[in-house]
């Protein structure tokens, strides 16, 4: 790779391999927080390394890539963020043999300053990374990029313990003996050239180790000598040399008191280092965390801060002075109690790193995307300033939430109407809707079929104050003047905004019942519009707040016009279907007509149209005498549900009575010729049908008996129930073939003899089938219920039927015909 520093190679391996569980963390939380298959932190070298892997795929990747194949020398190549949402499509990695394999088919890098190394997110499938997933990986790499730097500035430091051990191990450190009693001071050599004193002139006192210490330490220092004589415990202590030269060394010192007989401290020894080197490397550190580009700051355990940064000093608008060794609670009190404290609290406790967004009010006023890491002297805080990118996306989730809410409410409505509940129902659904997530109270109105508005449904939050809302509902509309804003808003089709209620509203209301509901109900502000679809004002709506909600802003306003224009749709739509629906049923009707009531049995039909279709269908009753005198009962169902299966059930069943009554012909015969009809007439046409005939038979008076003759072609089966109150399902094991198919296919003719006051229903499959209902069980509910409704009237008996099995409808028409013996009948000799 151009530019490739094999040093500086050498030197980001090292680092990584100091910093490994830091930087461990690191790709870890950058796993867990975009979740790709692999999160990794390459160094680029004469081949990709992979220093770090995370991930549930982490374990199938090679250590070890040629730079040819790897998307992360892209990445380092360009030195700028490298998304790859759909690798096998993008020219610039399509042909690395990662992507051509399959193993990468999204990627997301991003190269770490000062070194030749990226820290990347990857997955098998394209993936869409939002500029969130490119901001936080960023906000990682920065913090991989500053651990390398620390690990790297550690290793010197690391070198630099080396060499202090190696002066341990050849009596480099000084040693110190103080007698505290005489004051006499004993050093050795070492220690005498640190401060700078020759053996000949040092005076062995206290003071030659005061008259060496910078102005600045000299009170400290003593402090912590003093100290150590009270409480007989250790120091470790640093403080600064001045040599006469004007040279200034760090010298770092431990020591103890050593105790008499009574406990009493009369000496403080120790050893002591030149540690000016070390402070050399701090400093280095702290360079580096300067230059940051994120907010840093460190805290004690006990959370007093040890270390801030400059970035940290102005997104605080605190100084170092004023932070450094306070405490975090006592400087920032809003921060108790918040997201802050838990996170905060959680991570020193648990040892796991905290990722968090938290808000900080005023005088910060802003919201915060931070990072702690826990450390065994306390919390490191990285920290950015968020403000603009959270309303960004507050704003974004609230038109989200504001369009989720108009698909809710309005899909609502629209299932009301489609349910056939009403217009005042759905109105009903709508104002449920929109308390409180618009208003803490609505009311919905509806233009009736004279052009005037009907208030049909009103909710208020508070449940003690709904009935007071519905008295107002019940009288505004008399009460209202013209200069009242529903007026406007239905007068210029825009919403109206109503900043003061009571000064638009209120004041123009007469005294009485009126007036004391609105001063009960009290509302502040409100809007008030139309709900037009096409051109027609369908109805309105008027949205109340009450004084302790803000009013409407623009994005409320919005949501609350986009609602109403899709409800006003709704309505208009099912207006124009039940419109086109009635239609459909009284043309469906008027081909069907009255069944005869001959004088040995009663006869009933029903029918009734799909719920959910505004088409006609093809489902037909008949009853009707033939030329002998015998009643016949016929049932059909025309495959299809639209003009032409009506146009072909009317044909159908003007033949089939047309074939029956001519010669007086048998179920089986009437299907034969029916099905012969429809094929040379060639009307192309499928149908199931059944057609019963009811055959009077001799016998004592009080006594006779009826046969049914019944043929099926593909219909639900005929039951009957007896006298008794048994019912008996006619089915067959095999059925014979539905009309249309095939003229010449074999059909059956089946009988059963009734007594008098037995029933027989015939039916369409609309009744007893449906996405709800499969037809066994359908079949079987219809036999329980006529076991049990069998003895009501013969209509009422339909009437219960249809109602329990289809109490919402059918996703089908309906049609049904039955008859029922005369249960007193003395039948004539048979003929």
């Amino acid at each position: 790779m151009s530019g490739y520093d094999p040093a500086h190679g050498a030197a980001a391996r090292a680092a990584a391999v100091a910093a490994g569980p830091v930087l461990q963390r690191l790709a870890d939380l950058a796993a867990r927080l975009l979740g790709p298959d692999v999160a990794q932190l390459s160094l680029i070298g004469e081949m990709q390394t992979a220093a770090v892997l995370s991930g549930p795929a982490a374990a199938r990747q090679a250590l070890e890539l040629p730079l040819a194949e790897s998307l992360c020398a892209v990445t380092v190549e360009t030195g700028e963020p490298l998304v790859v949402r759909d690798a096998a499509n993008d020219p610039r990695v399509a042909d690395r043999a990662l992507v051509t394999s399959g193993e990468i088919g999204a990627y997301l890098g991003v190269p770490l300053q000062g070194w030749h190394a990226a820290l990347c997110v990857f997955g098998a499938a394209p993936r869409d990374w939002t500029d969130q997933d490119v901001a936080v990986l960023h906000l990682l790499a920065e913090c991989v990029a500053t651990e390398l730097r620390l690990a790297a500035v550690g290793a010197e430091s690391e070198a630099n313990r080396w060499r202090w051990g190696l002066a341990i191990d050849a009596a480099e450190l000084g040693s110190f003996d103080w007698d505290a009693v005489a004051d006499q001071l004993i050093w050795d050599d070492r220690l005498l050239d640190l401060y700078g004193w020759d053996r000949a002139a040092f005076p062995g006192t206290l003071s030659a180790l005061i008259e060496r210490l910078h102005p600045e330490d000299a009170d400290g220092v003593t402090a912590t000598i003093r100290t150590a004589l009270v409480t007989g415990e250790g120091f470790d202590q640093q403080h600064r040399v001045q040599l006469p030269s004007g040279e200034l060394r760090w010298v770092r010192a431990r020591g103890r008191a050593v105790l008499d007989g009574t406990g009493t401290a009369v000496r403080v020894v120790g050893v002591a280092h030149d540690a000016t080197a070390q402070r050399r490397v701090e400093a280095q550190v702290a360079e580096v965390l300067e230059s940051m580009p994120a907010a840093f700051f460190s805290l004690d355990r006990d959370w007093t801060f040890r270390y801030v940064n400059g970035g940290a000093e102005e997104l605080l608008g605190a100084t170092r002075a004023q932070l450094l060794g306070g405490d975090l609670w006592e400087l920032f009190p809003d921060a108790v109690g918040s997201g802050f404290e838990t996170n905060y609290r959680q991570a020193m406790t648990s040892g796991e790193p905290a990722a968090f967004d938290a808000y900080y009010p005023p005088p910060l006023d802003a919201w915060y995307e931070v990072r702690a890491w826990p450390t065994l002297e306390g919390l490191s805080v990285y920290f950015s300033e968020v403000t603009e990118r959270y309303r960004t996306e507050q704003a974004a989730r609230r038109r989200a939430e504001g369009l989720a809410l108009v698909t809710r409410v309005s899909d609502t409505v629209a299932a009301a109407l489609v349910d056939g509940r009403g217009a005042a129902e759905a109105m009903r659904e709508l104002a449920l809707g929109v308390v409180p997530a618009l208003g803490d109270w609505v009311i919905v109105s509806l233009t009736d079929e004279g052009g005037r508005l009907q208030d049909v449904a009103t909710w208020h939050r508070d449940p003690g104050l709904r009935p007071v809302a519905e008295r107002y509902a019940e009288l505004r509309l008399a009460a209202l003047t013209s200069t009242a804003p529903l007026v406007a808003a239905l007068a210029s089709g825009k919403v109206i905004e109503v900043p003061d209620v009571t000064e638009a509203v209120g004041r123009t209301l007469p005294p009485g019942p009126v007036r004391e509901a609105f001063e009960t109900l009290a509302p502040a502000t409100a809007v008030a519009l139309g709900l037009t679809a096409h051109g027609r004002t369908v109805g309105a709506m008027s949205v109340y707040r009450s004084a302790d909600r803000d009013p409407m802003d623009p994005e409320d306003v919005e949501v609350v016009h986009q609602l109403a224009g899709r409800v006003a749709l709704a309505l208009d739509s099912a207006a124009l279907q039940e419109q086109h629906r009635r239609m459909a049923e009284d043309l469906q009707r008027s081909l069907l007509t009255d069944p005869p009531q001959p004088d040995h049995a009663d006869i009933a039909v029903r029918y009734s149209p799909a719920v959910q279709a505004a088409q006609v269908g093809g489902d037909w009753y008949d009853a009707f005498l033939q030329s002998d005198g015998t009643t016949v009962l016929a049932i059909g169902d025309v495959v299809g549900h639209d003009t032409k299966a009506a146009a072909a059930m009317g044909q159908l069943r003007g033949l089939l009575r047309g074939i029956a009554w001519r010669n007086a012909a048998g179920p089986v015969q009437v299907l034969r010729d029916l099905d012969g009809a429809i094929e040379g007439l060639q009307l192309h046409t499928l149908a199931t049908a059944a057609v019963a005939r009811l055959e009077r038979t001799g016998g004592e008076p009080g006594r006779g008996e009826t046969r049914l003759r019944w043929s099926n072609a593909g219909h639900p089966p005929l039951m009957v129930r007896h006298a008794d109150g048994g019912v008996v399902v006619l089915d067959t094991q095999r059925a014979d073939l539905m009309l249309g198919v095939a003229a010449d296919a074999p059909r059956r003719e089946h009988e059963v003899l009734l007594q008098p006051g037995a029933t027989v229903v015939l039916y369409t499959d609309g009744l007893v089938e449906g996405r709800d209902l499969p037809l066994d069980d359908g079949v079987a509910r219809l036999a329980g219920l006529l076991a049990e409704l069998g003895d009501l009237p013969l209509g009422e008996l339909l009437d219960q039927i249809v109602d329990r099995l289809r109490p919402q409808g059918s996703e089908d028409d309906v049609a049904l015909v039955a008859v029922r013996l005369h249960p007193d009948e003395v039948l004539p000799p048979a003929r």
